[in-house]
């Protein structure tokens, strides 16, 4: 993706959530140079790798095959592996109408997915062989906003506005928003997006970015680089 691509997502991203009424905290909209200048305060946003995450999956396809990550706070493995402390995260995404985020399952991350507004959200499920890899014969169960509904293999279940489904990490899903752009939210355990994904065909999980412009804000992926 050219970085003149990703600032014009994330100007874009900025309004449609807006819209909602809900606003990103303040480091959001700080600058790559602001951001060096605070590094000394930081360290809870690049550790747990707070904030912009832009991806088209390495396929430079965004429109058809992307998603609009913020990750507004994530905790620590090791308080989840003491049993206590911060063993949470929470994210806002923005699926764009027919964008596919691709079939996948994650090894850790039990999740709640929320229709937080705009266009019904449409997840595809498919439940896992006894290894953990998918199988297109396997069904499973999950919550919808606390009650339980059976899931057939393939089926694709939709979601208005204020509804919510729970996965749990068996639970193979792919996504996309049905008929227009929908505003996710998604509350989960802590979550590693450079470990915990499995995909069910061999992709990349963060974008190859083209300089051809500065960057209006750092994503998640640029911290290694520009704050190291």
């Amino acid at each position: 993706m050219k970085r003149s691509e990703i600032n014009n997502i994330m100007a874009a991203a900025d309004d449609f959530i807006r819209s909602f009424g809900f606003v990103l905290p303040p480091f959001a909209y700080w600058t790559p140079d602001q951001m060096k200048a605070r590094k000394a305060d930081i360290g809870g946003i690049i550790s747990g790798r707070m904030g912009w995450d832009i991806t088209d999956y390495g396929q430079g396809d965004y429109d058809n095959l992307g998603l609009f990550l913020f990750t507004l706070r994530n905790g620590r493995l090791a308080d989840l592996q003491a049993g206590g402390g911060m063993c949470y995260a929470e994210k806002l995404l923005i699926s764009k109408q027919d964008q596919l985020s691709p079939m996948h399952r994650h090894y850790l991350k039990a999740e709640d997915i929320i229709n937080r507004g705009g266009a019904p959200m449409a997840i595809q499920l498919y439940g896992s062989a006894p290894d953990g890899s998918f199988d297109e014969r396997a069904g499973g169960k999950v919550l919808c906003d606390g009650i339980a509904r059976a899931y057939a293999p393939g089926e694709t279940l939709i979601f208005q506005p204020g509804e919510s489904v729970t996965l749990m990490p068996r639970d193979w899903h792919a996504f996309w928003g049905e008929g227009g752009d929908v505003l996710i939210g998604e509350v989960s355990t802590v979550n590693d997006d450079e470990t915990d994904n499995w995909f069910r065909e061999p992709i990349g999980r963060f974008a190859a970015i083209t300089e051809d412009v500065d960057p209006t804000h750092l994503l998640v992926a640029d911290y290694a680089k520009w704050l190291s």
